[in-house]
């Protein structure tokens, strides 16, 4: 193992996240980052999302230097070890390195009191100092009127109740002395903010507010929130986006970044500027997904720069075509990434449904615009260079893997469309958004994305569990979706046809074909085998680990269907779609959960972001020797 050649080209791969962090400094100004939604616009520079930012650009420029310098005259072959050190240690540093801007920035994760749907008079809280284990712990005895004035503080948000709003509440004694009487107990004292309370960061039009504490962004949620935009999961721990003072413009600018630059490819991006000949074909060998690689071809830059030429295009179309439904630049912008990437990461806390509810938005428009592009950004981009740029539109309706992929995506539509009408589930009211949810919700499970414009946890339990099952599927090998891919499905397929007929006719030789194609490799129907065992096996185990280490109390009340979330929590990390079922669904996110769930599923997105292998070679001790 050349240690010191792994450590060149890290160092260029830290360089690189300082350059695009820095590129998020402009939305720190208001000029640049307001929003379609023109209540959601701050009002000023946002000096401590800019200060975070630039500080972790000084930070990635200061280990990629480390890393490089000593290094620069470091020369030698790239062998497969180095080439699969390079690519899982890369992307295992871009989201250690990309949740830098989140801890520095002071950005607020969510409130430190929850309310269950018990009728017992108990509420959830969560204590300042961090916990790796049980993160929330009942509060009992709570009285009804405390227990309305903890309600009514946590609907307000960070905002909080001004002295007005306070007193309008209906208590037997005062509001404002009870909020003071319950500040003086022990625990409440932590969690409850009154007027010239706080940080000094707080707004001045929040700081005579009474209010909730919010807790800011730690090590794990931070870590959490970066790997899951550079595996372009989508899943997030931040509860509030549409208020800047807790998650400035710039920081999610940074948050979209991070998905363009998962779906992308860091050693894409990486390959295509610098090139590398012979390395970059190692190391593009690994970063491709799909268990071919007829798109990397000797000359590797050539095939990086098809390849961010297909990426980058479909992106800017993205853009534009948001920009013409009426979002603003800073929306167009981060939807665009997010589409193309599919990561699924919004702006908005009602994701794609929010611009429905925007007035002088076509929001219907943009719905059916998001549909077409992660249809298409599931896809082999190699399909869309010919398509698009050779013209050669007859291959992708030869290619079997494209003309399955439209039949599954048709097929599941067709099947959640009859059973939401079927059930009459919300947004299914008329035909044409029964029609546009149905498809929306497929299209954006199945091809990984993970943007909601319904909330389909609350669907019938025969979509719920399709759903669960389409976690898995994945758009086309070459695409910027994850899950199993549709060619791993086919070639699964023939294979277990061609042994279930060896069975009755142990003569008959059948070569395994794809199309008119003959696939000679022999090693192809084992690695196809091994993948799906890999796959399951991670899946059960972690689920079982989820179950068994995860507090009911996250659960609140409804621990019973702990076991159901669980699989869909890893099911949505692993296939890296974002938002599972129950806690973690589409009008949920993962911040409730304990840290320790949460390092897991940072694990299982890596995983699937880079197909498994690679991580676990890693993890393989005789990797690390000479010999």
């Amino acid at each position: 193992m050349n240690i010191r050649l792994v450590a060149k080209y890290l160092g260029y791969i830290s360089l690189l996240m300082g350059l695009f962090m820095v590129l998020s400094l402009p939305w720190a100004w208001p000029q640049w980052g307001y929003r379609t939604d023109l209540r959601l616009t701050h009002q000023g520079f946002e000096n401590h999302g800019f200060n975070g930012l630039l500080l972790s650009a000084v930070i990635c420029w200061g280990i990629g230097l480390a890393l490089f310098l000593p290094h620069r005259r470091v020369t030698g072959k790239m062998y497969h070890k180095e080439a699969l050190a390079v690519v899982a240690l890369s992307w295992a540093m871009a989201t250690f390195l990309g949740a830098l801007p989140y801890i520095l920035s002071g950005t607020m994760r969510g409130p430190m009191v929850r309310l269950t749907d018990e009728a017992e008079n108990r509420v959830l809280v969560t204590l300042p100092r961090w916990q790796i284990w049980n993160s929330w712990a009942f509060v009992e005895h709570v009285s009804d009127d405390e227990l309305r004035l903890v309600r009514t503080l946590v609907e307000s948000g960070r905002r909080g109740l001004s002295h007005r709003e306070l007193q309008g509440l209906e208590t037997s004694q005062s509001p404002a002395e009870l909020f003071e009487t319950m500040q003086q107990k022990p625990l409440w004292s932590e969690l409850l903010l009154g007027p010239g309370q706080g940080s000094a960061a707080t707004p001045v039009d929040r700081a005579a507010h009474y209010r909730i504490q919010w807790r800011n962004m730690g090590l794990v949620d931070s870590w959490f929130e970066s790997q899951s935009g550079f595996s372009t999961a989508g899943a997030t721990v931040l509860t509030n986006v549409d208020d800047a003072t807790l998650v400035p413009h710039c920081i999610l600018f940074w948050r979209a970044s991070t998905q363009f630059l998962g779906g992308l490819g860091i050693i894409v991006l990486f390959v295509a500027i610098l090139g590398h000949g012979a390395v970059g074909k190692s190391l593009m060998r690994y970063e491709m997904p799909g268990p071919t690689k007829e798109g990397v071809s000797s000359k590797m830059q050539h095939t990086a720069w098809v390849f961010a030429g297909v990426y980058c295009a479909l992106t800017a179309a993205a853009a534009i075509l948001y920009l013409i439904c009426g979002m603003s630049v800073f929306d167009a912008l981060c939807h665009a990434f997010a589409t193309i990437s599919t990561g699924g990461f919004s702006s908005y806390n009602q994701s794609m449904g929010a611009f429905v509810t925007i007035p002088g938005v076509h929001g219907i428009a943009i719905e059916y615009i998001a549909i077409a592009l992660m249809i298409l950004s599931g896809t082999n981009f190699v399909l869309l260079y010919l398509a698009l740029f050779l013209r050669k539109f007859g291959a992708c309706f030869r290619d079997i893997e494209f003309r399955a992929y439209i039949l599954i995506l048709a097929l599941l539509s067709l099947l959640v469309i009859a059973s939401g009408f079927q059930f009459q589930d919300h947004g299914f009211e008329t035909i044409e958004e029964g029609i546009r949810h149905g498809m929306f919700q497929v299209v954006s499970i199945a091809t990984t994305t993970g943007f909601g414009t319904s909330d389909f946890d609350r669907w019938n339990q025969f979509s719920r569990g399709l759903f669960l099952a389409i976690m898995f599927l994945g758009g086309c090998a070459g695409s910027t979706a994850c899950g199993f891919k549709i060619i791993r499905l086919v070639l699964l397929w023939k294979i277990l046809r061609i042994e279930l007929e060896h069975m009755f006719r142990p003569r008959v030789v059948r070569l395994l074909r794809l199309g008119d194609k003959v696939l000679e490799d022999a090693a192809l129907p084992r690695s196809i085998l091994v993948y799906f065992a890999l796959t399951i096996l991670i899946f059960a185990v972690s689920w079982l680990l989820i179950a068994a280490i995860e507090p009911n109390e996250t659960w609140g009340g409804q621990s019973q269907n702990k076991l159901l979330d669980s699989a869909a929590v890893v099911a949505a990390s692993m296939s890296n779609v974002g938002p599972a079922l129950g806690i973690a669904g589409a009008s949920q996110n993962y911040a409730n959960f304990s840290s320790v769930t949460k390092l897991v599923c940072i694990f299982l997105m890596l995983l699937g972001r880079l197909e498994i292998v690679p991580i676990l070679v890693l993890m393989h001790p005789a990797f690390w020797r000479d010999q």
